[in-house]
């Protein structure tokens, strides 16, 4: 919050507004601590997950555009405006931003960024057309955000993959804009990192099996991006390469598990849903 408020933009021309999932902080105290520097709004719901929070949001949303990023995450001071300067020349286009890890020293994180970095830029054609932005640094035009039917809640990971992939199903065009910068701060330990990636492949499953739904066909595994994964970790001259290879590599074997774990789970409760 503390960034949003040291934002080199006018204060009358954005408004934010934060939705508590069912979190357990008490809020009441920063709302007071910030209502008089930024027109600000606090909404809360009772564990809906990040999609429905988001879609909470926009509900009460009052502008132009939309613009995402989560409560570990501080956006430069320049965000807003480079936002702006991108919707003036595009205004119809999907924007996603650089994210940076914002806590160096911690590997987990580090790694955990590497691989969104890696994602970022293995896309086919990644800086014209890509394909995935993550909503810790994602800005839209609100009116096709809500034409689109905005986030699927059904999802409680990987929303941020539905909603780009349909975005593009529906005609509409996404940019990479690097210069537009947020800061992560996610504090992971090896448990954590490892449970995150292992619940980005639950979502990868459903993600696969809507598109199968809807006949939009599947995305095939493409060996080049582990390539390019490790390449990335070999290429790290901040840290100690073996560590941060090893690290890269439990990453996708926890987003296999938890593929495979989704796979075993659907089928377990679609026989039981026949038997009954």
């Amino acid at each position: 919050m503390q960034a949003i408020a040291e934002m080199d933009y006018p204060r009358d021309c954005f408004e934010v507004i934060v939705v508590d999932d069912g979190g357990t902080a008490f809020l009441e105290q920063i709302y007071h601590s910030f209502r008089g520097r930024l027109n600000l709004s606090f909404l809360r719901q009772e564990r809906g997950g990040p999609a429905a929070a988001r879609n909470t949001g926009v509900q009460h949303a009052r502008g132009r555009y939309l613009a995402f990023t989560d409560d570990d995450c501080a956006p430069s001071r320049d965000w807003l405006t480079r936002l702006q300067e991108h919707f003036t020349q595009a205004p119809d286009v999907l924007c996603g931003g650089r994210t940076v890890n914002g806590l160096t020293a911690n590997p987990y994180s580090a790694a955990s960024q590497a691989v969104i970095d890696v994602v970022y830029s293995w896309q086919p054609d990644a800086r014209e057309f890509p394909q995935f932005f993550a909503t810790n640094n994602l800005a839209v035009p609100a009116g096709l955000f809500r034409t689109i039917g905005g986030f699927n809640g059904s999802f409680e990971v990987s929303e941020d993959r539905e909603f780009c992939d349909r975005w593009t199903h529906n005609g509409y065009r996404m940019a990479y804009a690097p210069e537009v910068v947020v800061y992560h701060r996610h504090n992971l330990s090896l448990h954590a990192l490892l449970n995150q990636h292992f619940n980005y492949g639950r979502g990868a499953r459903r993600f696969h099996l809507r598109r199968e739904h809807l006949g939009w066909g599947r995305f095939r595994n493409d060996s080049s991006f582990y390539v390019r994964l490790l390449r990335h970790g070999l290429a790290n001259p901040f840290a100690n390469k073996g560590a941060t290879v090893a690290l890269l590599t439990c990453t996708q074997v926890a987003v296999a598990a938890g593929y495979v774990w989704e796979r075993i789970a659907g089928s377990w409760i679609q026989q039981r849903s026949v038997e009954v």
